[in-house]
Order: C-alpha cells, then sequence, then structure tokens
C-alpha cells in the first residue's frame, strides 16, 4: 500500500530508564525464554553514522515518506524521532491501539574476523532519513549481548557502507533483490520480538521497516 498521511492526536513520553527496564523484559521472537537484552550494557547515545553500520541494502521511498510525516507529525508537538530521550506511545487518527516508538536499536556484535561492529538492528528508514537532514541521530546502544544471540545478518562489510544503500522506488523490496546476508538458516530463530515488552512496535507507521 502506497503512503497515506496520518495524524497524530496525543503522544505520551516515557522516561530512558522506563525504556531500559522494559527492553530487558524484551524475548527472543522463536524462544520465549532468552531474553536478549537482560544483562547487557545500555545507553542512549548520539552517534554517527561512521560509527554503526546497515545491514539491510535498501531503503523504500514510501517509508520513508512515512517517517518524514512522522517526523513533522511529531515536531508540531515538541519531539523529535531522532532525538528521542526515552520511548513514545503514540495516538493515530483511525487506529484503535496505540504504537510505541523506540529510538532506533544498535547492537554491537564482534564478527568472524575478530572486529567488532555496532550493527543498526532498528529504525533503519529513521535512520536512514536523519542522514538525508544531516542529523546526528540520538540511539539506543546495546552492548554485551549473548553472543548466541546476534542480529540475524551481517552488516554490510567494506569502506562507507551506507553509500551501499539503494533508495528503492517501490512499495516493497523487488523479487530478486539481495535485501540481507543472514547470518543462520532459520533466521527468524534469532529475531527479537519487541512487542513482548512494547505496544504494536512497527505498527501503523510502516510495518516494522521504519
Amino acid at each position: 500500500m502506497a503512503f497515506s498521511p496520518f495524524k497524530i492526536t496525543a503522544v505520551e513520553v516515557h522516561p530512558a530508564e522506563e525504556l531500559f527496564r522494559k527492553l530487558r523484559e524484551v524475548v527472543m521472537l522463536r524462544n520465549r525464554e532468552i531474553r536478549p537484552y537482560e544483562d547487557a550494557e545500555l545507553s542512549l547515545e548520539r552517534m554517527p553514522f561512521e560509527e554503526f553500520r546497515p545491514a539491510q541494502r535498501y531503503v523504500l521511498v514510501p517509508e520513508l515518506q512515512k517517517v518524514r510525516h512522522l517526523g513533522f507529525e511529531l515536531r508540531d508537538r515538541g519531539q523529535d524521532p531522532a532525538d528521542l530521550d526515552g520511548y513514545l506511545t503514540l495516538r493515530i487518527a483511525g487506529v484503535p491501539e496505540p504504537v510505541d516508538l523506540l529510538p532506533p536499536v544498535i547492537e554491537r556484535h564482534t564478527e568472524a574476523d575478530g572486529t567488532a561492529v555496532n550493527v543498526v538492528n532498528d529504525g533503519m528508514h529513521r535512520l536512514y532519513a536523519a542522514r538525508l537532514e544531516w542529523r546526528t541521530p540520538r540511539v539506543l546502544y546495546a552492548k554485551n549481548l549473548p553472543p548466541e544471540c546476534p542480529y540475524y545478518a551481517y552488516p554490510i562489510p567494506g569502506p562507507f557502507p551506507w553509500e551501499k544503500v539503494e533508495i528503492v522506488n517501490a512499495e516493497k523490496v523487488p523479487e530478486g533483490f539481495l535485501k540481507k546476508w543472514h547470518r543462520i538458516r532459520n533466521n527468524k530463530e534469532l529475531y527479537r520480538d519487541f512487542n513482548s515488552a512494547f505496544q504494536n512496535v512497527g505498527g501503523p507507521r510502516g510495518g516494522g521497516a521504519a
């Protein structure tokens, strides 16, 4: 479905302490006994794009339009999706359930050659929009996760990884496009279920892609 504007009717602000507490309750999608962030080191950081890498090799035009509109709506209410000091609960006209908006999530993992890499877990489209706007985003930074719970895809290798991300003028990724390089065959076993602790993360604002 193509992008259509929406109206935010209410915003509830939650502090960083509540964000961290709830994130520690998040479980894995396929194994509800594992909480990947339970003992992780969590912080909110302003992080230049040179310090973290995408795993996703594309962004979709309709999703970028949604993110831009989200920014306009939130700034009218004194909030900034690229500079959250906690998380927000949004009420959207015509949507019966609330939607939680977290800062973009960056995780630190060590790759096979011993390199420690910061990789985008969630919020790819918001981060790309921040880059288009020459912003240094504030992100939710997670370190010291269990080694058995890496992000499900590899970060893009080599210099200038953000330059390798393509803007796809489509509502969904074209058939045959290499989206991500998965770590394991059953990659959903490494998915985090953010909705196990938050409300409708990745809901009406973009189907989980924002």
